[in-house]
């Protein structure tokens, strides 16, 4: 679980290192409305962190929640896991997949497979929760 947490603040931090080196996000932005000033992408650019800070701390929040669920043995702890699984993945999608009014995706690929990261260990860990004997 907590290569997932761990995961999940990269994929969180991502966006940040992005704004600061490589400037994917602006210029994904930039590309898909090529009339924006400079200004405006900026704007749309500090949406999209925002968004992006909100969903990695709901993440990790997840993420502690399932770990001290799952060591203290309580009993909701694998269909909760799976719950949150699901909703990640569906997060991770949407982010990936959605297209927005410019005909592209809201987020440039980089940043969707990055947002995808953290299903990785969470497919894991559904997974080897549900193999695991049951908590008396």
């Amino acid at each position: 679980m907590f290569a997932g947490l761990a995961l999940t603040v990269l994929a969180t931090a991502a966006s940040y290192v992005d704004r600061g080196t490589t400037h994917l996000l602006a210029d994904h932005i930039r590309a898909g409305y090529p009339t924006y000033s400079q200004a405006r992408v900026d704007s749309a650019v500090t949406a999209y962190l925002v968004v992006l800070s909100v969903i990695g701390a709901l993440g990790v929040l997840a993420w502690l929640t399932t770990a001290w669920a799952v060591k203290t043995g309580k009993r909701w702890a694998r269909p909760a896991a799976t719950v949150l699984f699901m909703l990640g993945a569906g997060i991770g999608l949407a982010g990936l997949l959605t297209k927005d009014t410019s005909g592209a995706t809201g987020l440039p690929p980089e940043l969707g497979w990055a947002g995808m990261t953290p299903c990785l260990a969470g497919v894991v860990e559904v997974v080897l929760l549900w193999r695991r004997p049951r908590p008396a």
